[in-house]
């Protein structure tokens, strides 16, 4: 009985390991341009038979204008960090100790490790698997493949997920022709994708879209790691 108790939990552990340890090999898969990776939500959808819209686009077939106002709503120091913007995580941290309510921190790493490999929801668990991923991600991919994995897992409805699939969805034109202004209200919808329409902006939505859209216009010096 003992040995088959040890043998048991051997067998468990290992099993432990190699969940943990998946993610990580996958990073390095996910290295190759011609496998386009698929998020954990997606993955739901699949197993619910409820199925989803994405279409995969190359990083060069999105409009600039959308990368700069992602970057300059999600993550304006994308080029700079190393995966987690410590400074910022810092101030998380702090807020979280003196008991007061903790602002956003994810950076796009964060996020598309996030929806790749782990969960939705506010979860320490979370969040400390979140950052180990999130730094080896940005170790091994280049910012440019970081940030078409990231445009084309990222949830922009329900059961629309990635750029090319969103544009579509909300104005009718491919990622490659969208307009300053229905990017910068795609970048917005990103935190909340159900609850904020881009398609079909509240009065909010369209206010906070054109300060990100005044933001993307000045974005130049933020971007040097994806555009020569």
């Amino acid at each position: 009985m003992r040995r088959t108790w040890r043998t048991r939990r051997r067998r468990l552990v290992l099993a432990a390991l190699c969940i943990l340890l998946l993610p990580y090999l996958l990073i390095f898969v996910y290295l190759l341009g011609f496998i386009h990776p698929v998020s954990t939500l997606m993955l739901r959808d699949l197993v619910l038979l409820r199925g989803y819209d994405r279409q995969w686009v190359a990083f060069d077939d999105i409009s600039p204008v959308l990368v700069q106002s992602v970057m300059m709503s999600e993550d304006g120091q994308f080029c700079v960090h190393n995966g987690v913007d410590w400074m910022q995580m810092r101030g998380v941290v702090e807020d979280a100790l003196d008991g007061e309510q903790t602002r956003g921190a994810s950076t796009i790493p964060m996020q598309t490790v996030k929806n790749l490999y782990l969960w939705n929801g506010r979860s320490f668990v979370r969040k400390g698997m979140e950052l180990p991923l999130a730094v080896v991600a940005d170790l091994v991919w280049s910012k440019r493949r970081m940030m078409e994995i990231y445009l084309n897992v990222a949830e922009w409805g329900d059961g629309v997920y990635g750029i090319e699939a969103a544009a579509r969805h909300h104005f009718g034109v491919s990622a490659a022709k969208l307009s300053r202004r229905q990017a910068a209200l795609l970048a917005v919808a990103l935190p909340n994708p159900i609850d904020r329409n881009a398609g079909k902006p509240g009065r909010g939505l369209r206010r906070l879209a054109s300060v990100i859209e005044r933001r993307a216009g000045r974005s130049g010096d933020y971007i040097t790691c994806l555009y020569d």
